[in-house]
């Protein structure tokens, strides 16, 4: 590691290393300082009994050839290495309800969803062919969003003025329809007076256009991302845990990391979460309006899951994500469960690997689960590379809601006990530890129709060299961070300069590919 670089990037998830590639390809020295034994955030996956599992990418969308994550993807020359499966053209999404035997699904392409769900409410076309072009509308308010220059926000203030919930159910009575269309709402914690429907699209269109699993894991892109950032120059260490920030006269000056070496820079790119990074340098260093609004953002939910390695050949593998209500006339409350009623949604996604057979070797179910249960540990700090016990009330509280969660999964999948090899839980305070996120939220900050201004923070700071990036800024998921990591770098050498640098060079690589 050297002492100065001009470009200094904190943690290392896909935010962080979309503008460590975009600044490396511009000639600039970059150095990323991850401070656990994996690079990546959400990427990173972990072994249990030789049986690899995703933290948080379960699957991808708008990966395929034109979509705007594999126009990204082109861009960061990331295309060609990556292993992917695609899900079931019929039905990469189930969405299911206790007391209902049918199976709702979320086909790929949007004339093949439409169809598919025609099958199940014959008398709804015209409702699910609304909803359909809404969808592909707001996409297109959002120019980042389709490798277009402009406002990473687009112009349109009414995109954030309904909620998702509202607009699903002005387009139609059926409740049943209604719970089927939020019914991946998972995927982005929907609230039912809070969520914008531009979160629902954003979040739901790119799968629908195209869904994607990564085989044997999503910290391929990971390593695909180091790889070609290390080919233009740039640097990534791992154990490198910053712990302070030096400001002086509002400019950064240097990080010192935990083993107390300092490393200087000319800029700094925070990927951590915001309100960790203003402790780090100091909330003297910015306005008391900014880091009170910055302290004041309500975290989202976080999540436990359960991580079941199967028995050989015991248990097909499903190239499909289910998403599970116990009542579908409660589809936007599942986050506030009470302790009797928990789990009552969950999510359910198998891995696959390069050269899948017929049988599955892993599950993962995932639902909420609010901080406050595991407030009682929150002194204490686990990972790989820095070990802990939490002791054994800790270890008790998983073993018991992995249980119930077992429970509700075995009304859907009835022999899957007879199956399962060993299983593993994830806590708020896991995701917390792992991914740095405030509280162990899901997916950074709540959006709110109410107050659309007070969740937006831009990746420009009043420290004039102090940059942020990742999903506290714009939208989570790998293409919301994509695009986060694109606007951040888009402040520093200039949106239109960037974008058309973009998609020039994406021109250039398919000229290329049709003359050979």
């Amino acid at each position: 590691m050297k002492e100065h670089y001009d470009v200094i990037i904190i943690g290392s998830g896909m935010g962080g290393l979309v503008a460590a590639n975009i600044m490396a390809r511009e000639g600039r020295s970059v150095c990323v300082l991850e401070k656990n034994n994996q690079f990546g955030g959400n990427l990173q996956t972990f072994v249990r009994d030789r049986t690899i599992f995703d933290t948080g990418v379960h699957y991808i969308g708008g990966l395929a050839p034109g979509q705007n994550l594999y126009r990204y993807f082109d861009y960061l020359g990331i295309l060609d290495g990556l292993h992917l499966r695609k899900m079931n053209q019929d039905g990469f999404d189930i969405i299911t309800f206790d007391n209902d035997d049918t199976a709702y699904p979320h086909a790929q392409g949007y004339d093949n969803f439409t169809a598919q769900l025609v099958k199940k409410f014959p008398e709804e076309k015209k409702a699910i062919e609304s909803y359909c072009e809404k969808l592909q509308e707001i996409c297109n308010k959002f120019p980042l969003y389709n490798l277009e220059e402009g406002k990473p926000y687009g112009n349109d203030a009414e995109i954030f003025q309904q909620t998702a919930k509202d607009y699903i159910e002005s387009i139609t009575a059926n409740e049943k329809l209604r719970a089927v269309l939020a019914g991946s709402n998972l995927l982005y914690a929907g609230d039912p007076d809070k969520t914008p429907l531009y979160v629902h699209a954003l979040s739901i269109n790119s799968y629908i256009e195209s869904a994607y699993r990564c085989a044997d894991g999503g910290s391929q892109i990971t390593k695909l991302l180091i790889r070609r950032l290390k080919e233009n120059g740039g640097e990534a260490y791992k154990h490198s845990e910053v712990t302070e920030i030096t400001c002086n006269d509002k400019k950064l000056e240097s990080v010192t990391l935990k083993n107390g070496s300092k490393v200087y820079g000319n800029i700094f790119i925070s990927n951590i979460e915001p309100k960790h990074t203003l402790q780090m340098i100091g909330e003297e260093h910015f306005r008391k309006s900014y880091t009170s609004r910055i302290q004041d953002m309500e975290s989202i939910i976080s999540a436990f899951s359960i991580h079941i390695v199967l028995k050989p050949k015991t248990f097909k593998y499903l190239n499909k994500n289910y998403y599970h209500f116990k009542d579908y006339r409660k589809i936007w409350e599942a986050h506030k469960y009470t302790e009797h009623t928990w789990p009552e949604t969950y999510m359910v996604s198998m891995g696959v690997r390069k050269h899948q057979d017929e049988w599955g070797e892993q599950l993962t179910a995932i639902t909420y689960m609010r901080y406050e249960e595991v407030k009682e540990w929150e002194d204490t700090f686990n990972t790989v590379a820095q070990k802990n016990d939490r002791g054994k009330a800790y270890e008790a509280f998983k073993k018991y809601k992995s249980e119930i969660f077992l429970k509700e999964l075995e009304k859907k999948f009835p022999n899957i006990r007879e199956c399962i090899q060993s299983v593993y839980a994830s806590t708020p305070l896991s995701y917390r530890d792992y991914i740095g996120n405030h509280q162990g939220s899901m997916y950074g900050y709540v959006k709110d129709v109410n107050d659309p201004l007070k969740s937006f923070i831009s990746p420009r700071t009043k420290i004039e060299n102090l940059y942020l990036t990742g999903q506290s800024l714009n939208m989570h998921g790998i293409l919301g961070v994509t695009i986060s990591g694109v606007v951040t770098c888009s402040e520093i050498l200039g949106g239109s300069y960037l974008i058309n640098k973009i998609t020039d060079e994406i021109s250039n690589k398919t000229n290329k590919k049709m003359t050979v």
